[in-house]
């Protein structure tokens, strides 16, 4: 069977990421479809780590093939990256580990512990494959922070609040700011007042001052900017909460 062709009874209509999910829910003989048919591809990521070539007899392979298979139980969905880009990047990280766990060995066997060029390069290797891998994982970081950005962006719109509109309404003062970081906080803490904004797409205010110390006219001033952090908080955008801060949030 064919990379292409790789699926429930050689289907060529089901994903590949579709047959990784089958996998997770306990089809054993579709994961070992999936690892047999990608051995090419799971060669090719170690020759280029080991920098060598990788048959597969070799040790390097078989940790391979386990990251491999890790990769399959650990992807999931809506984590910025196809599952081949993911298992790339398992693979590597397993590859390094074990490297550098035999090297460590190698080096322990001599006593004299005296590094040869060979040793230098090796280690120049280690810190490349690690900045390249901190790279990747950086990148989909990025792409994941654009991705929550384009969907809050998207939510915002439902109550008529755009970034633009945003800025303008963002308080000026560091207490406002704080205050209405607090107002946001409180009212995802309490369920009515989430269905009251979800089905309204407007800002509970009477409610929501028998629970805070601002008074009525602060939370109208500042009601598309409590909005707009709480729906942070109600959308589950993890990559953006590190923006709910008196100083910002994301309007960019």
């Amino acid at each position: 069977m064919s990379v292409s062709q790789l699926a429930m009874g050689g289907n060529i209509n089901y994903p590949l990421e579709m047959n990784v999910f089958r996998a997770q829910q306990g089809d054993e003989s579709l994961r070992n479809k999936i690892i047999e048919s990608y051995q090419p591809f799971i060669k090719k990521v170690v020759s280029k780590v080991c920098n060598r070539f990788i048959d597969q007899t070799m040790d390097e392979f078989s940790v391979g093939l386990v990251a491999f298979n890790e990769a399959i139980t650990q992807y999931r969905k809506g984590q910025g990256s196809k599952f081949l880009t993911f298992a790339d990047m398992v693979i590597r990280r397993r590859i390094i580990d074990f490297i550098r766990k035999e090297s460590r060995q190698v080096r322990h066997i001599y006593l004299d512990q005296t590094k040869t060029d060979e040793d230098n390069e090796m280690e120049e290797s280690y810190v490349e494959q690690r900045a390249a891998i901190d790279y990747y994982e950086e990148s989909c970081k990025i792409s994941e922070r654009m991705d929550q950005i384009d969907s809050y962006r998207k939510l915002l719109l439902e109550y008529g609040i755009t970034f633009d509109v945003l800025s303008r309404h963002c308080p000026k003062h560091a207490d406002a700011r704080e205050n209405a970081k607090i107002s946001a906080k409180i009212l995802v803490g309490h369920p009515e007042l989430i269905r009251f904004l979800k089905k309204k797409k407007q800002l509970p205010i009477k409610d929501l001052l028998q629970f805070v110390s601002c008074s009525r006219k602060t939370i109208e001033r500042n009601r598309k900017y409590i909005i707009a952090l709480a729906l942070i908080y109600i959308g589950g955008f993890s990559a953006l909460t590190s923006y709910i801060e008196p100083e910002s949030v994301p309007v960019h």
